[in-house]
């Protein structure tokens, strides 16, 4: 890269925000008075004592900024009536605003605000309090401005950086999604050639680098900066050895003139046809060649009805995976399918935050589908949709695994581990039962490899399938059993709500083995209102 670390706003003293010493602190003039927060020796400093409230401090900071900065909402409206200037600077031009921003105290920004505080009030590296406020990680302060005040999210700095460009390279993830749900320009490049991903990369945030890349238009993985590095390249050269990885499949992914054809070809259906096709072959070739087959002994009546269930249970099989592959898994709707319930130009604002639907946690919204999604859920990248109880990505369906189908999902699991362990029973039963056939100086093996190679076949597949339906049909189980999902399992260290107070792994959705059961089977899926606390998700 063409430039080091980008260097993060300093406001201030340590040493004048707080007390060392963890004693009562010593209020000695108005400006003591407004980094404690003590109204009441303020006042007495102005009407009795005559100071002032305009004049800076030493070092040129004023009782404003302080105040402001340590979030003293009542010292702030005392200032401002008492003549205090909300657009008063320091000598980095950095004004109240901006120390506000630091804190992310809403309040205070709402007082000076509406007191004639200019929202494009910018310091001398050209920082607006949008982008301190992406420093620091504020993101309820940042959507604030933005909804209220109509700040510029997209404004540059002095360096050609945005508000994302700080968020990436600082690795707030959920400053990130608030600022791309708002269609925060992504590939947008600063003096140096740097997109936020370049950032991200730089200080190898990989949670940061995969929401821009998932949520982006994949422009930005083939931009080059000034040194033409891509973020590819770049990752590579830094050592990032995970975030190289990710990003080779990323472009890979979007380069590969076969993939596309074959994902072109392949279109919405994936895998799922390959997978029906391979069930019906393998029914076809388990009745000609294991039932049928004339160098096998007769088929008893025992075998003859354990043979029909294995085919009834195959055929169910079939029946299943296409409910699997056609049915909703529990899609989210998208902004353009609520029927005018959300407002579209303003989305966030006209949430209740006291609903349900809605509290507080950042990482509920998805900037591709432009959607406050409930906590559970996860966007897929290849459906493009976000799923509630969002459990994986099965391939071979085709489909995402989530709240409306996890039930068939596990239903066709079962009947596959069920089919392929009957089928192979039988097929080793015929095998067993037809070696005393087996000419004289001839090995069983030969003579079932070369007159029968069809039953080989369809013991590979059918070993197979029993091996990963039944690995996915106790997995599956025993999650429901827990009422956790496949993505919670993988990833419970990234999501506060499945930690408990002492920090470790708790399930608050977890009602109990028996409850669990009865829930999943009755219904499809469990209730996440029935949660007491309200979760939090990273």
């Amino acid at each position: 890269m063409g430039s080091s670390e980008i260097e993060v706003v300093t406001l201030g003293s340590k040493s004048q925000q707080q007390n060392p010493t963890g004693d009562l602190p010593a209020i000695t003039d108005v400006f003591s008075a407004c980094v404690y927060g003590d109204l009441r020796q303020l006042r007495s400093f102005v009407e009795h004592g005559g100071a002032s409230v305009s004049l800076p401090d030493g070092n040129g900071y004023y009782p404003l900024q302080w105040a402001s900065l340590n979030s003293f909402v009542d010292v702030v409206q005392y200032i401002i009536e008492h003549g205090g200037d909300v657009n008063a600077a320091d000598h980095m031009r950095q004004t109240a605003l901006h120390w506000a921003a630091v804190r992310g105290s809403i309040a205070v920004a709402d007082l000076l605000l509406q007191n004639g505080a200019r929202i494009e009030a910018a310091d001398v590296n050209g920082y607006r309090g949008l982008h301190v406020a992406a420093q620091y990680g504020q993101t309820a302060f940042l959507n604030h401005i933005i909804a209220n005040y109509g700040a510029d999210y997209n404004a540059l700095d002095n360096e050609g950086r945005s508000p994302l460009h700080w968020a990436a390279y600082k690795g707030f993830t959920d400053t990130i999604r608030l600022l791309l749900f708002r269609d925060a320009c992504q590939n947008r490049q600063d003096n140096k050639g740097c997109t936020p991903l370049h950032w991200a990369v730089m200080r190898e945030n990989i949670e940061a680098s995969t929401l821009l890349v998932h949520a982006g238009t994949k422009e930005e993985l083939f931009l080059k900066d000034s040194a033409g590095f891509t973020p590819l390249q770049l990752a590579s050269d830094k050592g990032h050895r995970q975030l190289a990885l990710f990003l080779s499949k990323a472009t890979q992914t979007h380069s590969n003139r076969v993939d596309k054809m074959i994902r072109g070809k392949l279109g919405d259906k994936g895998y799922a046809p390959i997978l029906f096709c391979l069930i019906v072959v393998l029914m076809v070739l388990f009745i000609i060649s294991v039932i049928t087959a004339p160098d096998f002994p007769k088929v008893t009546a025992t075998v003859g009805l354990w043979a029909w269930i294995g085919l009834t249970l195959g055929f169910c099989s079939l029946i299943m995976l296409y409910r699997c592959s056609s049915k909703d898994p529990g899609y989210v709707k998208r902004a353009d399918e609520l029927n005018g319930h959300q407002d579209a130009n303003d989305p966030l604002m006209s949430i209740d935050l006291n609903s349900l639907s809605w509290t507080g946690t950042w990482s509920q919204l998805c900037p591709t589908c432009k959607i406050i999604r409930p906590v559970r859920s996860k966007h897929c990248p290849t459906c493009k949709r976000c799923v509630e109880q969002f459990d994986h990505h099965c391939p071979w369906i085709s489909n995402c695994v989530g709240k409306r189908n996890k039930r068939d999902f596990l239903v066709f699991v079962l009947m596959g581990a069920l089919t392929s362990s009957v089928g192979g029973s039988i097929a080793l039963q015929r095998i067993w039962t037809g070696i005393p056939s087996v000419r004289a100086g001839e090995s069983w093996i030969h003579h079932i490899a070369f007159k029968h190679p069809g039953v080989i076949v369809f013991l590979f597949f059918d070993s197979v399938i029993f091996m990963a339906a039944t690995t996915l049909t106790i997995l599956q189980t025993y999650q429901v059993a827990r009422n956790i999902t496949t993505n919670e399992m993988s990833n419970k260290r990234r999501y506060s709500y499945l930690r408990g107070q002492d920090g470790r792994f708790h399930n608050p959705y977890n009602h109990g083995c028996r409850r669990n059961c009865s829930d999943f089977f009755v219904h499809g899926y469990t209730m996440d209102d029935e949660v007491a606390r309200s979760p939090t998700q990273l």
